[in-house]
Parts: structure tokens; C-alpha cells; sequence
């Protein structure tokens, strides 16, 4: 296999994964994967990211019951983020809402002035 198709993490042995409800194509979720969060999520179907703020793997759900089964995944053109499919089993963000992504941007408010 050519080196342009081998995942590319970055320094810290990390890629961003983007989480995409498999039945409605809503996105999900944003979280950072390693090798063995990646190994882990094939081998129990269910979500695990790395905790970048608790440097630890965690599965999505673990404490609340609101997980990820996980359906596939794929890599994007540059081989440096990943697309992972699943089902949810109960909302994803931990505020109780479906997605995390449920508040608009106001470029007026929510971008830092000069």
C-alpha cells in the first residue's frame, strides 16, 4: 500500500473523527481517535475516542447509556480525519440534545474582535 493511503495522525497520535447518524446522515459529534480507540470501536462496536482532557480512551456512553454503535468508518482524500457511521442509543451531546451541533454561529457574536 502506498504511504498516501496509510492514516496520518498527528503529532500527538491523534485524527479528527466526525460522527454521522448512519440512518438520517445528521452530524453527530466531533472527537479524536488514536490507534487504540480506533482498534477498540472494531472490536466492541461500540464508539471510543481518546480524551484529549483526561488522556484517556472513553467510550462514548460508558457513564450515561447514550452510545454510538458503530456501523463503518472511512478516511477522507488526505488520509487525515475519519468519518465514523453509527446509531445512537440515546442523545449524543451531553447537554440532551440529538447532535452537539444545535446552536448557530453569529459572526457577530461568536467571532473574537481584533
Amino acid at each position: 500500500m502506498s504511504e498516501e493511503h496509510v492514516l496520518r495522525f498527528d503529532d500527538a497520535g491523534l485524527v479528527p473523527a466526525v460522527v454521522q447518524d448512519a440512518d438520517s446522515g445528521a452530524v453527530l459529534m466531533l472527537g479524536y481517535m488514536n490507534r487504540e480507540s480506533i482498534a477498540r470501536t472494531f472490536e466492541t462496536g461500540r464508539v471510543t475516542f481518546w480524551s484529549r482532557s483526561r488522556g484517556e480512551l472513553w467510550e462514548k456512553g460508558a457513564t450515561s447509556g447514550n452510545t454510538l454503535q458503530f456501523v463503518s468508518v472511512a478516511k477522507n482524500c488526505e488520509a487525515n480525519s475519519l468519518l465514523v457511521q453509527a446509531r445512537q442509543v440515546g442523545p449524543t451531546c451531553h447537554t440532551g440534545n440529538t447532535t452537539c451541533y444545535y446552536r448557530p454561529l453569529d459572526p457577530a457574536v461568536d467571532l473574537p474582535g481584533d
